[in-house]
């Protein structure tokens, strides 16, 4: 009787998971068909156009799912349909599409078939391409497929730099890679930006609305005498006629276009709670905060401080922060004044002159671990350099075999991270190339790009490494500290892991263990002749200074890839 039944409550534990998981499930699909009837009611033309099937991808702005389209010709073809959430910017969304419109469609940039919309809900439609997961097949990719995928990114890189387009969020997730078929595909341009010369008419317009936007929110509004404000005219209208000219280009199947709706309204996006759209910034703080109707947008009294007010308000703030002690907190304020200089630095507490400085408003837009220095500190003028900076993060990953190769909680944190590869004097001084200073309490040299990637890999170019060195030293992990002593976090097989695939290659005879070169070798698809090009390109594109960092277009002229077919 006790044996039966501790076997029943040794067999409980399982069976609860497995209970649990099949809930779990159920409750997930469940989920997922809600979604699916929800897009259906807020854009009802899909129904007789589209059978959804499944959700294939979910971010934070949009959901994309899989679904099939019935053809005049009797066939189904597989398209993905990505619902952005109604609270994006409408302006952003018309970016984002004439992003796929003028660049996409080839160089494996992915372009657009159609756009639904109804109100605040827009759908776009695009090819679907079946791909796999980068996770799944980094440790199983050789060498020569790894080099043909840095080349077929870089062509994308190179198209869309070309009409000026800066993606800001390069990751392998956004580079779908079909491995059967060859076929390679970026997407999601929900965070592009464009640059000064840009050829997307509507990232400009994007460009300037945000610039005006964190102005206003960093400087009081000038007044005249009388108190009668600046008249500001929105930039919202040029960007619905452009919106209104790009969906013109764009053959619908329901004949729909992005514009404004019947009564002069672009739907419920206005009435939606504020939130930040795209990582930085808010978008909807002109529809949410001044009316819409007027091209005038009117700044309310009681906020409205005069030329005399202010200069007013210096003055008694300059001779306040005299008559305060050293060590006694100052009057944070925007009105501080510029003559008082920071006597915190090289010390480990802040002074209040640094507590009182307006926070610098520059883009951050991207996925922890792919964001370049010159984000990470904060740089207002960032380029397509930025981009070449996440490609060559993809490749330190590909030719390391570790994803994601940098994990950080923070920017700082990731700042000296990339410290210990590229090494704390480098990072400093390439820092000042852009107007920024970095301080650290402790030098950390430059990592050889070769021998860490080995290392992390298990490999050896030459082949002269005994095994029973590798198998008496299981440490193949560098080590690699930050300044602020945390460890840097490599993502992927450990160790033990290479030394089991060593010791697989292996067997035993009567004279004891033997070792199959032969065997590791053919096993390695090409790992172990890497050459010297593959290290060159990696370190151009790891630059620290964005200046001198190599281009898609330079990229692509690069020794390393003198074999490959263009």
């Amino acid at each position: 009787m006790e044996t039966a039944l501790k076997a029943h409550q040794d067999e409980q534990p399982p069976l609860q998971a497995e209970n649990f998981c099949r809930k779990h499930e159920k409750n997930k699909l469940s989920g997922v068909k809600k979604d699916i009837e929800k897009i259906y009611e807020a854009v009802p033309q899909l129904v007789n156009v589209f059978k959804i099937k499944e959700k294939i991808g979910e971010g934070t702005f949009s959901s994309v799912y899989l679904a099939t389209a019935q053809l005049q010709a009797g066939c189904e073809e597989k398209m993905a349909l990505k619902h952005l959430i109604p609270t994006s910017h409408p302006l952003r969304i018309a970016a984002e599409l004439q992003c796929l419109t003028v660049a996409g469609g080839q160089d494996n940039v992915m372009g657009v078939k159609y756009c639904f919309r109804k109100n605040d809900h827009v759908v776009i439609v695009m090819p679907y391409l079946e791909h796999e997961s980068f996770l799944d097949i980094l440790n199983s990719l050789s060498f020569e497929e790894v080099r043909e995928y840095m080349f077929n990114l870089f062509k994308a890189l190179r198209r869309i730099h070309h009409f000026g387009i800066v993606h800001r969020d390069v990751k392998p997730s956004n580079f779908l890679y079909n491995r059967q078929l060859k076929k390679y595909a970026l997407v999601d341009f929900g965070l592009a930006q464009g640059t000064p010369d840009t050829k997307i008419e509507l990232l400009r317009v994007v460009q300037s609305e945000s610039q005006q936007e964190s102005c206003s929110q960093n400087k009081p509004h000038l007044t005249l005498g009388n108190r009668a404000p600046v008249s500001v005219t929105a930039p919202r209208q040029i960007a619905q006629q452009s919106a209104s000219k790009t969906s013109d280009n764009i053959g619908s199947l329901s004949q729909m276009q992005i514009k404004q709706g019947k009564e002069g309204k672009e739907g419920s996006v206005h009435h939606s709670v504020q939130r930040s759209v795209f990582g930085e910034r808010n978008f909807n703080i002109h529809s949410s905060t001044y009316p819409e109707s007027p091209t005038v947008k009117l700044i309310k009294q009681s906020k409205v401080m005069d030329v005399a007010s202010r200069k007013l308000a210096t003055k008694k703030m300059i001779i306040s922060t005299k008559a305060v002690n050293n060590g006694v907190a100052r009057k944070a304020a925007n009105s501080c004044p510029a003559i008082l200089t920071c006597d915190c630095y090289a010390t480990d507490r802040v002074c209040s002159v640094c507590l009182s400085r307006r926070q610098q408003v520059a883009p951050r837009a991207g996925t922890p671990g792919f964001r370049a220095p010159e984000v990470l500190t904060k740089c207002p003028t960032q380029t397509t350099a930025i981009d070449m900076w996440s490609a060559g993060i993809i490749f330190l990953s590909l030719l390391s075999g570790r994803y994601p190769f940098y994990k950080a909680s923070d920017d700082l944190t990731a700042l000296a991270q990339i410290m210990t590869i590229r090494g704390s004097r480098e990072t400093i001084q390439a820092a000042k190339t852009f107007g920024k200073s970095i301080l650290c309490t402790k030098e950390v040299p430059a990592q050889d790009l070769r021998t860490l990637c080995e290392r992390l890999r298990g490999t050896n170019s030459s082949c002269t490494k005994s095994t029973s060195d590798v198998l008496t030293n299981p440490l193949h992990e560098p080590a690699l500290a930050t300044d602020t002593d945390k460890k840097v976090e490599f993502a992927s097989q450990t160790p033990g892991e290479n030394i089991q695939q060593l010791r697989n290659s292996c067997h035993e005879d009567v004279n004891g263990l033997e070792i199959k070169i032969t065997e590791k070798a053919t096993d390695l698809k090409g790992w172990d002749r890497v050459p010297d090009e593959a290290y060159d390109l990696l370190d151009k594109l790891l630059d620290l200074n964005p200046a001198t960092r190599i281009t898609a277009k330079e990229a692509l002229l690069h020794r390393f890839f003198k074999d490959v077919r263009m």
